[in-house]
């Protein structure tokens, strides 16, 4: 335990501070898919009765027309935010008609990569931007690789607890960068630490072989439809998933705000040859918004982003640079897909830990070997993370991966005692109690639980997590009649507010992309 850790945990365990801590917010964004009664991937519109995936606020589309998103708000208990991710799985349920939802992050058999449905969101310049950036997301790292599903966790500490922690190190910054530099520190010790997150919930490893279509690849044969690596926790955070060449070359280490702003910044601007090659528009059809690195921010694949709320028109960078980090959000949460809602409430108690403590321990910058070597580390665990006596790098020498988290997870034990004092009760501590069994016996991990499950029933990756996407249909299927009128509503207003939109638009769409290129300038 270091010096500032130590301190930092003193103070805010003090009687007038620790009730802050009952102020974090968390919310959760989970991707899913639409599949047919039959496990195909469903190629059916977005239902009208969920509403316009434009402007709804808690039911929307990712890329594909059938990967759904639900997005709750951020509350100040982690049971809220799974009681309102509850209620939009029920409803869903409830109005779906002949379809499920996919339990697991990597998909379901999908069709040729042409027939993947990409998400229409209206006829309205935004929503046809919003359709080209995909349509560019697709030419750049194929359709099937966007059918990759997972689950995003915001996370905020209230600003009470930063204003304690800077007073008490006589800070002389305003409090908004205090706040950012304190949020930057926080991603720094995640991307050190979140190795461990992938071995506690990795939950994919194995995939449906037509995923690959035909590609070469690294995998073992599981059985004739499925591939897997023997001690992989993630697939879908592997080179398998998400990946991009032209991405390699972003290197924001999080040392400060501006430096993560401006890798952004420069990745938007800056010309990719094969990007260029494929070009803006061609034959009457637009291709992509641009050949450069990134079309828009939002494209970068990172394992958690500094956010804050964008007001207005404003850019995600905009938004961040004129009033610093507001929360952090981790993307690297895989779907277990052996929960309704592919994630439960010891997990998310968890996470809560980890991220306070993530919060609350000296965070270095990054230098020399640092960023790779926690890239590598990050890899190595979801490639290998159940495989025995495995080792990691830690400041260029080897540690035993059990050593390096038996550590941790000290740490993150008095974080949990420290939100417990905030809450009342246990239930933090209980939480990280079920982690640390998983370290003891890694057949307790979602990973290892989903290959022995495969193999005890003699399944496929595809049909394990279509007979749990119809058990938690049936688990998830009667909302009350309050929930019901709740997100009626809510669909009904979605709808009213795309067609005021369609109706405000005063120039075509060749016309609005000129004017985005424009203002760019």
């Amino acid at each position: 335990m270091t010096n500032v850790f130590a301190s930092r945990l003193r103070l805010l365990s003090q009687p007038d501070a620790v009730l802050h801590l009952k102020n974090c917010l968390q919310g959760i964004e989970r991707e899913t898919l639409r599949v047919t009664d039959g496990g195909q991937l469903a190629l059916s519109e977005h239902p009208k009765a969920l509403g316009s995936p434009l402007t709804h606020s808690s039911i929307t589309t990712d890329y594909a027309e059938p990967l759904l998103e639900f997005i709750t708000q951020a509350h100040p208990e982690a049971a809220q935010t799974l009681a309102e991710l509850e209620d939009i799985h029920r409803f869903t349920h409830s109005v779906l008609d002949g379809e499920l939802l996919w339990s697991a992050s990597m998909p379901c058999l999908l069709p040729s990569e042409q027939d993947i449905p990409i998400a229409r969101y209206g006829s309205s310049n935004i929503g046809q931007f919003k359709y080209l950036y995909r349509i560019g997301l697709s030419v750049r790292y194929s359709r099937t690789m966007q059918c990759i599903a997972g689950i995003h966790y915001n996370f905020s500490i209230p600003e009470s607890v930063w204003v304690i922690l800077q007073q008490d190190s006589n800070n002389k910054q305003s409090l908004t960068d205090y706040q950012s530099d304190c949020y930057i520190a926080l991603i720094r010790n995640f991307r050190r630490y979140s190795w461990l997150l992938m071995y506690l919930f990795g939950a994919s490893p194995a995939v449906d072989k037509s995923f690959l279509r035909d590609k070469p690849h690294q995998l073992d044969t599981l059985d004739e439809h499925t591939l897997y690596l023997p001690y992989a926790t993630s697939l879908r955070m592997s080179d398998l998933g998400y990946q991009s060449n032209a991405q390699a070359g972003i290197t924001p280490c999080y040392n400060n705000l501006q430096n993560y702003i401006d890798s952004l910044l420069e990745a938007v601007s800056t010309p990719y040859p094969a990007y260029e090659a494929i070009g803006t528009y061609k034959d009457g059809q637009w291709l992509q918004i641009n050949t450069n690195i990134l079309q828009i921010e939002n494209e970068y694949y990172s394992s958690i982003r500094p956010k804050r709320i964008t007001e207005g028109d404003e850019r995600p960078v905009e938004a961040l640079s004129k009033r610093g980090i507001q929360y952090v959000e981790a993307r690297c949460i895989d779907i277990n897909p052996f929960l309704p809602m592919g994630i439960d409430l010891p997990q998310s108690l968890f996470l809560n830990s980890f991220l306070v403590f993530c919060a609350l321990q000296d965070s270095p910058v990054f230098s020399g070997n640092a960023c790779p070597e926690t890239h590598q580390n990050f890899l190595t665990v979801v490639n290998q993370g159940r495989a025995p006596d495995l080792q990691l790098k830690r400041d260029d020498q080897a540690i035993s991966m059990q050593d390096w988290a038996t550590e941790l997870f000290d740490g993150i034990q008095a974080c949990a005692e420290l939100l417990d004092q905030a809450h009342g009760g246990q239930e933090h501590q209980q939480a990280l109690a079920q982690q640390r069994a998983k370290l003891a016996d890694v057949n307790l991990t979602p990973s290892a639980q989903v290959l022995n499950a495969m193999r005890e029933k003699s399944c496929s990756f595809t049909q394990l997590a279509f007979a749990l996407s119809r058990q938690h249909a049936d688990t998830l299927r009667d909302p009350a009649p309050e929930i019901v009128q709740h997100y009626q509503a809510l669909a009904a207003q979605s709808i009213e507010q795309q067609l005021r939109i369609e109706a405000a638009d005063s120039m075509s769409f060749d016309e609005y992309m000129t004017a985005y290129y424009a203002q760019l300038n």
